[in-house]
């Protein structure tokens, strides 16, 4: 607008000099034009000064409404091609840059949707799946029990003993189920207490010696006495429980065991070491998924639910600590840290 004023002042500015170094002839035409001009000059001045200011307005409000047409091309474009980042005019790279954000932020949440539905539908599946076996074979073995009356008391209380079993692995699988339900819908409150850590592992691996002593395995401990931390103890034991019957259920025959803890350098280490194949790096790092198993041929009566280790990393996470997993020259090594700010830590 400024350049356009200052265009008209030496536009006006010239005419004026050029006017002012000529004799002019009341015959001569130009002149008759130039008087007929002073005459009437508000509108011969008005006139270009009204119509380039409409220009110049025009200019400027259309400007912005080209830019406008522009980001609602490319919103369209961004529900059509999702993956084809935002383009639009330098003056408007504020305003791509927001749009490109909202687009990867929209294609996030759209696959956390996505992933979302899946693990529902996986939870479904596995349900149905991993329910069936037991109750299958509870079902079979009541049902022989109610057709063959007369069976011998020996054989009668073997089948009993079956179908006990496995409404007792039904009842686990159902408690898992749930809780990991739980965790996935909301964060479950912590009761915490101060727990003789040491004295938890101590009896957890006591606990484990019958199913060693069945499988053919042993178990070495090296704990460090009278550590003490701020805890759940109930979920807390149940992190040790899984990591200690992951290791059994995938050891080779015949094989140690170990279990150490330690204070480290950023906390309290809690590691449980196998000997069991090698896990492989892209396995590996899936294994704390729900519903991961190694061995897609084991069984939930022999490779688990699949839920054990997702569950362990939930109450490890609550309690501010980490959990993670290494796999090399056949050993299998899970490491859990609880970290000193949430612990009373005392050693003697």
């Amino acid at each position: 607008m400024t350049i356009f004023f200052i265009m008209l002042f030496f536009i006006a500015y010239a005419i004026s000099r050029y006017v002012s170094n000529n004799i002019w002839f009341a015959e001569d035409p130009l002149y008759r034009l130039l008087s007929f001009i002073r005459e009437y000059i508000l509108i011969f001045a008005g006139l270009p000064i009204i119509s380039g200011m409409t220009l110049i307005s025009y200019y400027f409000v259309s400007k912005p409404l080209r830019y406008l047409d522009d980001v609602i091309d490319a919103s369209e474009k961004m529900i059509t091609s999702k993956d084809t980042p935002v383009r639009l005019a330098a003056p408007m790279k504020n305003v791509q840059d927001e749009l490109n954000l909202f687009r990867e932020q929209a294609l996030r949440n759209e696959r956390a949707a996505r992933e979302a539905e899946q693990r529902k539908n996986d939870l479904i599946v596995y349900l149905a799946h991993d329910l069936k076996t037991p109750l299958t074979s509870v079902i079979g073995y009541l049902s022989l029990l109610r057709d063959e009356p007369q069976i011998s008391s020996d054989i009668r209380a073997k089948y009993t003993g079956i179908a006990l079993e496995k409404a007792q692995r039904l009842e686990d699988l159902i408690n898992e189920f749930f809780d990991i339900t739980r965790f996935n819908l909301s964060t479950p409150a912590l009761e915490e207490e101060p727990t003789n850590l040491s004295r938890m592992l101590e009896q957890i691996s006591y606990e484990f010696n019958p199913i060693l002593s069945e499988k053919n395995l042993s178990l070495d401990t090296d704990i460090a006495p009278d550590i003490e931390i701020l805890c759940d103890r109930n979920k807390m034991e149940r992190v040790f429980d899984n990591l200690i019957r992951n290791a059994i259920n995938y050891s080779y025959p015949n094989t140690r065991i170990n279990l150490t803890m330690s204070p480290g350098k950023i906390g309290i280490d809690i590691i449980v070491s196998n000997h069991g194949k090698t896990i492989p790096a892209d396995k590996l790092d899936r294994i704390f998924e729900q519903f991961f198993r190694l061995d897609s041929s084991r069984s939930t009566s022999t490779g688990g639910s699949g839920l054990g280790l997702a569950i362990s990393k939930e109450i490890v996470e609550l309690h501010g600590g980490l959990i993670s997993a290494s796999s090399e020259n056949e050993m299998i090594t899970l490491t859990v840290t609880l970290p000193y700010k949430q612990s009373a830590f005392a050693s003697s």
